[in-house]
This record gives structure tokens, C-alpha cells and sequence, in this order.
């Protein structure tokens, strides 16, 4: 699995690479809010492992951006609030585990197993399509006429933003929020991942899917529809 664990427990983050990667899994680790907000929705996780109190953004508004952004990996929420109102105020945010600290690594590791095991059980495959432009939402792979595309994990998360409201424009702003939340970057990071996107969707192609609406944002749409 590739894990994201947001924590700013320096020690605790240590344990949980020593334990983990020996185990073939993959982490990354971000130690506020705002850096795991960004990893989250620009990186693809298998799952990602959460704390609650965390500096800058806690952990239960993380995930409530996550949610109403439209990503749904999997969370496990670790926390020394072990009340009744804080898990339910956890589940309500968005995860989908609760664990409190402290706890056992071979627990959590199960409980990640069996997590993904439900996932993958009751997901249909999910497959986005606009013209011959493929993306599968499970595997992340988009094809183009069969061909299969090479694209970085921003370029992904765009294609499949304008996709899933093709052929409806989608502004400039609804896009940077997908990319960075409420936290963009000062200079104009959209621009560089449309162009990539396009030399890849659009660059070996004669018939041209992205399309740009000046002053508002790009839209996905088949030839016909022009």
C-alpha cells in the first residue's frame, strides 16, 4: 500500500516507517494540516492515516475539505479522543476507521488490510469517458484512442475534474481548489499542469478535447460538440 500519514508526532511518524516500509508498504509524511492537505489531493494513497489535533488545519476539517472535494481515499483517523462525540464527530467528517492512541502498529496494519478489502469489494470499476478519452478511477490509468497516457499526479486529478463535469466548463478556481484546496500557490501553477495535460491528451491527436473558455476556466467535450 502507499500510505500518507499526517502527524506531527515526530517519533510516532518514526515507528510507523520503521514499521511499515520493512512490510513493503510505501509513506510519505506530512506534520501539519495544510502540507497533508496538499499531499492528499494532489498524490494518490491507497489510504491515509490522520491525526486529529494537528497544527495549521486539524485533522477533522482535513478531511472535510478531502470529502467535499471529491476525494474518497480511504482514512484512518488516529487520536487520544476516545469519547463517543469525537468519533462520531470523526466518522461525520469523513473516515472511515477510528483508532485511538494509544495503540497497537499490527492493529493498525489489519485494520488497513481490511479496509482496503471492503473498498476494493464494493467499488464497481468506475471508468470516465469522453469521446476516446479513457480514465479509470480505480486503476488511475486514461488511455486515448487505446494509447496509453503518461501523466503526473496534478495532470490526473485535473483530467479527471474536467471529465467528471464534461462537457460543462469548469472555472479556474474549482480547479485550483482540487489541486491545492484553500491554499494555491502565488504564481500560476494551473497554467503548467493544463499545458502538460494537453501535450498529452490533445498533443498526438488531430481532434482537440481540452478546450479553453477566456476569463473562466477549460472544459473536456467531444469534437461533435463544438
Amino acid at each position: 500500500m502507499r500510505l500518507l500519514v499526517v502527524e506531527d508526532n515526530r517519533n510516532l511518524v518514526s515507528n510507523l516507517f520503521e514499521f511499515f516500509e520493512p512490510r513493503g508498504h510505501q509513506l510519505d509524511a506530512a506534520p501539519d494540516g495544510i502540507v497533508g492537505l496538499h499531499l492528499a489531493s494532489t498524490h494518490d494513497y491507497d489510504a491515509i492515516i490522520l491525526d486529529w489535533m494537528l497544527p495549521r488545519l486539524d485533522g477533522c476539517e482535513l478531511l472535510r475539505r478531502l470529502r467535499a472535494g471529491g476525494i474518497d481515499t480511504p482514512v484512518i483517523m488516529l487520536t487520544a479522543r476516545d469519547e463517543l462525540p469525537d468519533k462520531i464527530a470523526g466518522f461525520r467528517a469523513g473516515a472511515d476507521d477510528y483508532l485511538t492512541k494509544p495503540f497497537a502498529l499490527p492493529e493498525l496494519e489489519v485494520r488497513l488490510e481490511a479496509l482496503q478489502a471492503r473498498i476494493h469489494g464494493r467499488h464497481k470499476r468506475r471508468i470516465l469517458q469522453v469521446h476516446d478519452l479513457r480514465l479509470d478511477l480505480d486503476t488511475l490509468e486514461a488511455t486515448r484512442g487505446g494509447v496509453l497516457l503518461h501523466l503526473y499526479p496534478a495532470c490526473r486529478k485535473l483530467l479527471a475534474t474536467l471529465m467528471q463535469a464534461s462537457p460543462a466548463a469548469v472555472t479556474r478556481g474549482q480547479l485550483e481548489y482540487a489541486l491545492w484546496g484553500e491554499d494555491p500557490p502565488d504564481h500560476d501553477m494551473l497554467r503548467s499542469h493544463v499545458y502538460e495535460l494537453r501535450r498529452s491528451v490533445d498533443g498526438p491527436f488531430a481532434d482537440k478535447l481540452i478546450h479553453t473558455l477566456p476569463r473562466v476556466g477549460y472544459r473536456i467535450a467531444a469534437p461533435r460538440q463544438e
